[in-house]
């Protein structure tokens, strides 16, 4: 079983701002799969589907971006899945918007979510898909993260979510980390 999972913040005030990234990244892909989260559990919104053979959690913690962990670690629990078997969504500053990198593991590189992620699952060892946001140059980060992308940051948004349900679709068929960081990365 594999679990993905997009980070970002609920409710209507955070739709389409940069640190909500993972979620319209999952949302992307939901639409392009004509799937929906169609449960609210886990402190989360997910469904469970069967792709290619494989039964797949898609999830968005409900949490806020600081506690995410505490919903992947329900799912991962209740499901029992390995942390090989999770690929998590996230925003990256320390990227160009709308580049995209893979990564098998490591810590958190201040990234809230990851951070929370790590100290709930107890480990650095789950896959993840960084999506560029590029680092505010004339604001706080905090403003930064929290407001949308404009037109021109868009288009770029839209074909990193492009490549994203590549990568998931690649995920989910069961290629390896090293595999997908040698042709996305």
């Amino acid at each position: 079983m594999k679990l993905i999972a997009g980070l970002g913040n609920p409710g209507k005030k955070y739709d389409r701002t940069k640190h909500n990234t993972g979620f319209m990244a999952l949302d992307h892909y939901l639409e392009e799969n004509n799937f929906s989260l169609d449960k609210d559990k886990f402190e989360g919104l997910w469904t469970k589907q069967k792709i290619n053979g494989e039964d797949v959690i898609l999830l968005e913690p409900q949490t806020y971006m600081n506690d995410s962990g505490r919903s992947i670690a329900q799912v991962v629990n209740f499901f029992k899945i390995d942390p090989a078997d999770i690929l998590v969504i996230q925003d990256d500053m320390d990227m160009p918007i709308g580049k995209i990198r893979i990564r098998a593991n490591g810590k958190s590189g201040g990234h809230n979510g990851i951070k929370s992620i790590i100290r709930d699952l107890g480990t650095e060892k789950f896959n993840r898909l960084k999506i560029g946001i590029s680092h505010p140059q004339k604001m706080t980060v905090v403003s930064w993260v929290l407001t949308p992308f404009n037109e021109e940051q868009q288009k770029l948004m839209d074909d990193a979510f492009e490549t994203g349900t590549e990568i998931i679709d690649d995920f989910i068929n069961g290629h390896d980390s090293q595999y997908l960081m040698n042709k996305y990365n």
